[in-house]
């Protein structure tokens, strides 16, 4: 069985986003979509989180490394 997050375990794991901009970011495919658990009752997979987290890492490491003067 996954570890499974609620709303207020993403605010822990510093992921500052509003319930609706996390729901824009959800319609764009930007973010992991929620498991439904019932009527408003959603949870995300603590892996897919953090996978989600290291991709945006990786994308500013790679944004720095490139900067003219980084090598």
């Amino acid at each position: 069985m996954p570890n499974l997050l609620a709303f207020s375990d993403l605010k822990a794991k510093d992921i500052p986003f509003t319930r609706q901009h996390v729901a824009r970011l959800i319609k764009q495919g930007r973010f992991p979509a929620p498991i439904k658990l019932g009527v408003g009752t959603n949870r995300w997979i603590a892996s897919e989180i953090d996978d989600w987290l290291a991709q945006r890492k990786a994308a500013r490491d790679e944004a720095l490394a490139s900067r003219p003067g980084n090598s």
